[in-house]
């Protein structure tokens, strides 16, 4: 019965990921601001990765260009890879610890980054600051806590 609500709960949590991406920050705060739909993403790949596979983070994506006005298909191939990437280690990262999970993170978000800079680089906008590494970081102190409060929503749905 849970697998019949979870997709609500899939859905939901994506729309939320995708308003923490547009919400308007101060100057100061916008270089440390995660990329919450690669978080939300790792997420759903580790525990459910048969609803949410390479065309759930292509659609995102896609939905996050629009959203950004950034290069179209610049978001949908950063996310494909890591749904892809995280999907390819699924079984090994899952069961580890949360901190060492948020290592794990951390190294995808990173190989995202280098995604990101070749993607601008080769549309012709230069290299960005050296700042845009943050995020990761910022990503990898966060994921114990994104990763228990979806855990805790999964476990409430399903004892209804």
């Amino acid at each position: 019965m849970a697998a019949k609500r979870q997709p609500g709960l899939i859905f939901l949590s994506f729309v939320a990921a995708a308003i923490l991406t547009i919400l308007p920050l101060p100057d100061a705060m916008v270089w440390v601001r995660p990329y919450w739909m690669a978080l939300i993403l790792i997420y759903w790949r580790l525990e459910a990765p048969g609803q949410v596979g390479l065309g759930t983070a292509f659609v995102a994506g896609l939905f996050l260009d629009l959203v950004l006005g950034t290069l179209l298909g610049h978001h949908a191939l950063s996310l494909i890879i890591i749904a892809y990437i995280v999907g390819r280690f699924r079984l090994r990262i899952r069961f580890f610890p949360l901190w060492q999970q948020a290592f794990a993170v951390l190294a995808v978000l990173l190989n995202d980054r280098l995604i990101h800079v070749w993607i601008l680089a080769l549309s012709g906008q230069g290299l960005p600051d050296w700042r845009i590494l943050w995020p990761p970081f910022v990503a990898m102190l966060l994921w114990p806590w994104v990763f228990l409060i979806l855990d805790e929503s999964r476990r409430r749905l399903r004892r209804r």
